[in-house]
Order: structure tokens, then sequence, then C-alpha cells
């Protein structure tokens, strides 16, 4: 068995943990997650906790079982506590608001870019060069932060960009005479 997957996964409360077959639904206070188990993977709950089986004994059912409680583990934090990401903009004239569930963003284009957030997922900008993605769906929350910076990643000589707070973008040395 995975290491992974024999480390069961605690419920906080507030929590609720149903199986339907191999159909997985994780309620809780910040939202509701669903997720299909893989065919070799089973769950079983007990008093406030899940752990993971294996129905078959190959080394892909192993390595799935571990997946699969990494992926039921992020939807229970998710739902409890919830997934953030910041992204700070660097760049004269580089900025964001908020229009309801749009975000502008000038980032030095000749057009300004707007962003519609999808559903479940909240924007925030703290201030006009901080941007805070925040959701219950770790992948999702992720997701949309790329999809942000990807507008205009950081270049790596005057450090100009969308980045993540905690990035460290490694800078050149131009070009000399």
């Amino acid at each position: 068995m995975s290491r992974v997957a024999n480390n069961p996964i605690k419920l906080p409360k507030g929590v609720d943990l149903k199986i339907n077959g191999s159909q997985l639904n994780v309620k809780g206070p910040k939202g509701n997650l669903d997720l299909v188990l893989h065919r070799n993977v089973s769950l079983a709950e007990t008093d406030n906790e899940g752990e993971f089986l294996v129905t078959a004994e190959d080394d892909k059912a192993v390595a799935m079982a571990g997946t699969y409680r990494a992926l039921v583990n992020n939807m229970v934090v998710g739902v409890s506590e919830g997934f953030e990401k910041k992204l700070q903009l660097v760049g004269v004239g580089f900025r964001a608001n908020l229009q309801g569930s749009k975000l502008n963003l000038a980032l030095g284009f000749s057009h300004p870019v707007e962003y519609a957030a999808p559903e479940g997922i909240t924007l925030a900008t703290p201030s006009q060069t901080e941007i805070v993605v925040s959701g219950c769906d770790k992948q999702q929350v992720g997701q949309v932060a790329s999809e942000i910076r990807a507008y205009r990643p950081p270049e790596p000589y005057k450090g100009k960009g969308v980045r993540y707070a905690d990035e460290r973008v490694v800078r050149k040395e131009a070009k000399k005479a």
C-alpha cells in the first residue's frame, strides 16, 4: 500500500462526506465538491475519518490510491478552509480593479484586459497591484491564477509582469556595449 494512502483523512466538524458507489460528495461550509473514484480504489468511512483501500493488487492501483487520497484530502480542506493564491502586478501603470465578478487589468497593452471569474471562484483586489484568487477547489484556484498570470508573465530583464506573491524572478543582466 502507498505511504500516502495509508494516512487516514480526518474530517473536521461541519464537513460531510457521502459515498454512493464510486461517486463521492464532500459538503462543507465553503462549498460542495464531487469526485468519481477510480475502479481500483474504495473509500471506507469511520467516525470522522476516511481510509482508502485498494481493490486490485497491482502497482497502478496502489499509485491511484495515493493519488485519490490526496485529491479527497484537498477537497476536505477546500470545503472547510478554502484555498487562495495571491498575485502581484509589477510595472509602471500596471493595475487591477474589480467590477462585479469581472477583473479589469491594465498591463501595458493598448487595450484593457478583462477576465471573468468562473463559477466557484472569488476574486479580490486589496490594492491596485494585488489580486487574491480564492475558492474551495484547489485545482480551479491554481488554474485561474495561472490564466491571469499568463496575460503578462514576468520578464527576466526588468521583472515587470504578473507574478505569484511568493515567486522569485531570476533577473538577467542587460547586454554590455
